[in-house]
C-alpha cells in the first residue's frame, strides 16, 4: 500500500520493521488478513505471538467488513528501540470510532473490542483524515 492510502486511513509512520496489506472489504478478507500475519512473524520469527495477533487480527479485520466499505488496511510494526513490544494497527476509511461495549451471553457479536483490551498490553484507536486506525500492543517473549 502506498504511503498516500496509509495517510488517508490514520496510520502513523514509524521506526523500525514494519509490514503492511490492504485488503478489499470482500468475504475472504479475514482468512487472507490472519494467513498474512501469521506468515510475517513468521519470518521474523515470532511464532510465539502469532496466533493471538492473528486471533486479534481477525477480530478487528471482522468488525472493518461488518461496517465499512472500502479498503482495510493492515500493519505489523516492530518499533526500533522496542524489542519486545509488536505494534499491529488494522484501518479502514470509515470514520466512526469504535466502543468497546458489554456483549451479554446470548448476543452473537460485541466480544471484539473485549479480546483486545484484554489480551493486548495497550490498545485505542485514532481518527485520519478519511476513516481510522484501531491498533494494538503485544508483549514479545524474551
Amino acid at each position: 500500500m502506498g504511503s498516500l492510502a496509509w495517510e488517508v486511513i490514520g496510520v502513523i509512520d514509524t521506526d523500525g520493521d514494519c509490514a503492511e496489506w490492504t485488503f478489499p472489504a470482500e468475504p475472504g478478507v479475514v482468512r487472507s488478513a490472519r494467513a498474512a500475519v501469521r506468515s510475517q512473524l513468521h519470518g521474523w520469527h515470532l511464532d510465539c505471538v502469532a496466533d493471538l495477533a492473528a486471533l486479534l487480527v481477525s477480530e478487528l479485520v471482522t468488525n472493518s467488513l461488518r461496517h465499512a466499505t472500502g479498503p482495510i488496511g493492515v500493519r505489523l510494526v516492530r518499533p526500533a528501540g522496542l524489542d519486545r513490544t509488536l505494534r499491529v494497527e488494522v484501518s479502514d476509511p470509515l470514520p466512526d470510532l469504535p466502543r468497546e461495549r458489554v456483549a451479554h451471553p446470548e448476543d452473537e457479536s460485541g466480544r471484539g473490542l473485549q479480546l483486545v483490551a484484554g489480551s493486548s498490553l495497550d490498545w485505542g484507536t485514532r481518527p485520519g483524515a478519511s476513516g481510522k486506525t484501531v491498533w494494538f500492543e503485544l508483549a514479545v517473549p524474551g
